[in-house]
């Protein structure tokens, strides 16, 4: 699932190519001309770019479009955006700004909220949004989409022929960045990690070099790539699996008081089953704010089953009788399930813009109660000292691991099989200057409960795609040496001087390589 969900549970009651803002430089160069970095850089950039391409100048609307993130704390600072129409266009970008000595960022979606992207300063913005194309085999079994394509395109393209792909639970978010960092989403009880599905990546690299990867060329790089490649290169394309669609799902929704913490988690422990949770079954549960409801933190579970509502009761009912205050529940398609639960295009949680976010996950293994009233005692101690933070949430995302386990670490780089939940704390304000600091001391505090809770032994594993960005190398890729080996010598092989460092890097900035 994805972070952007919260929002929208506060408010619940229950071949294509997406065109961009115009340019707001017209070239007239023809590309292949020699880089020139003393002519301005709409000009000698501009010369290496196809018809297709397109330049954005800060002061104009397609730049500032071209910049809005979900989360207004991080802020890379760019001088220019490049819209590619093509991977040859993605090169001619990477070789500019090798020449003339600009730090690059590849920009989708802008939903990363890792502290490591204020990190980039007067760079150049490769906004690959216009990469949308989306292609299916001839055997009917894979796609290959371009790296710009984002959750709901994909969704939608393959529901209408009837064929389901992994990603992302939030329609708005990246179809591509999700994998990168593994990606957890609602079809993982049957086909495992959105990573787990990738087939092959077309990738420019770090000197501009076009690559293909997949299990049998490049196979080192397509094991980074799957679980930590944001750290490798930028990727133009992608081939994944797809598979016949469930077309109608089960979607609940219960909210609880404080004093029903107990039974709700029991059953939430009950159903995830050490990891082994039915295929069919994914739970996403919130501690929130609702005043319309109580003065205190309400407990928000959200069901979501592959399969029809008979079916579902097996699971739903237990927490109907337990009488939570707000009960609704629907049989939906799977193309409009998104939009069902809250966490569609057009949902409050996918709006671009606006408040300061940030997110601290905990990888964890079970449900411990004393941890979970603890944690929600943090939460009502955090709203209520400071009110500014009333729209933060903890959040909890229980998926079948079962599938996912059947790949190891020599699969792919992601490193957090073994956990059975994802914990996080997801913190939200609008008073930057004031509250930058608060949010950071709450997610450590945070995070040592749950770790405390969780059994001897227990270290943080932090899911790459949620890090706040303060945790070490170990904490988000692993912890055994020979992942970390692999990892830095593939660094070393394909980005030695660290031009993708931007995001959760494997070698931080701050770090002597």
């Amino acid at each position: 699932m994805c972070t952007v969900k919260v929002l929208s549970f506060l408010t619940l009651v229950f071949s294509f190519v997406i065109p961009h803002s115009a340019a707001s430089v017209i070239k007239r160069t023809p590309a292949g001309s020699a880089i020139s970095c003393s002519s301005p850089i709409e000009q000698g950039l501009g010369q290496q770019l196809s018809s297709g391409a397109s330049i954005s100048l800060p002061g104009s609307q397609a730049f500032t479009n071209a910049n809005i993130r979900w989360s207004s704390a991080e802020h890379p600072d760019f001088a220019v955006v490049v819209t590619p129409a093509n991977t040859q266009d993605v090169v001619a970008a990477v070789n500019y700004a090798n020449a003339c000595n600009y730090p690059f960022l590849a920009v989708n979606r802008g939903h990363g909220t890792a502290i490591s992207l204020n990190n980039v300063h007067h760079g150049i913005n490769i906004n690959i949004r216009n990469l949308t194309s989306v292609t299916f085999a001839p055997d009917g079994n894979s796609i290959t989409a371009g790296g710009g394509v984002f959750a709901d395109q994909v969704i939608r393209n393959l529901a209408a022929r009837g064929k389901v792909a992994a990603t992302g639970a939030c329609a708005c978010v990246g179809g591509l960045g999700t994998g990168l960092g593994g990606g957890f989403g609602r079809v993982q009880g049957f086909y495992g990690l959105v990573a787990d599905n990738f087939l092959e990546m077309t990738v420019v690299t770090a000197d501009g070099s076009t690559v293909t990867a997949n299990n049998q060329q490049n196979s080192n790089l397509f094991w980074a790539l799957r679980g930590a490649g944001h750290n490798f290169g930028i990727v133009t394309s992608f081939s994944t699996k797809i598979y016949p669609l469930i077309p109608n799902w089960y979607a609940a929704l219960y909210i609880f008081t404080r004093d029903q913490l107990d039974p709700v988690f029991q059953l939430l422990n009950r159903y995830n089953a050490n990891g082994a949770q039915a295929k069919e079954l994914l739970t996403y549960t919130l501690i929130t704010l609702n005043p319309a409801i109580s003065r205190d933190p309400v407990i928000i579970v959200s069901i979501q089953y592959a399969g029809p509502e008979a079916d579902a009761l097996k699971y739903a009912q237990p927490f109907v009788d337990l009488h939570p205050i707000v009960v609704n529940n629907q049989t939906i398609p799977y193309a409009e399930l998104a939009d069902a639960v809250g966490t569609g295009l057009n949902s409050p949680a996918c709006v671009e813009g606006g408040s300061s976010k940030a997110t601290f996950p905990v990888g964890a293994l079970s449900f411990n109660l004393t941890t979970i009233h603890q944690i929600y005692d943090l939460y009502s101690e955090l709203v209520t000292r400071y009110p500014d933070f009333s729209e933060s949430v903890i959040q909890f995302e229980s998926e079948s691991m079962l599938q996912v386990r059947k790949l190891g670490d020599e699969d792919t780089a992601y490193a957090h099989r073994g956990d059975n939940i994802l914990f996080a704390l997801l913190t939200q304000y609008t008073s930057p200057t004031a509250n930058d600091a608060i949010g950071p001391q709450y997610g450590r505090r945070f995070r040592s409960i749950v770790i405390a809770g969780d059994g001897p032994g227990r270290r943080l594993n932090a899911y790459v795609n949620y890090a706040y960005g303060d945790e070490t190398v170990e904490q988000i890729y692993g912890y055994e040496d020979s992942r970390l080996q692999r990892l830095l010598a593939l660094k070393r092989q394909y980005d030695p001087q660290g031009k993708f460092d931007f995001f959760n890097p494997i070698i931080p900035i701050n770090r002597k390589r």
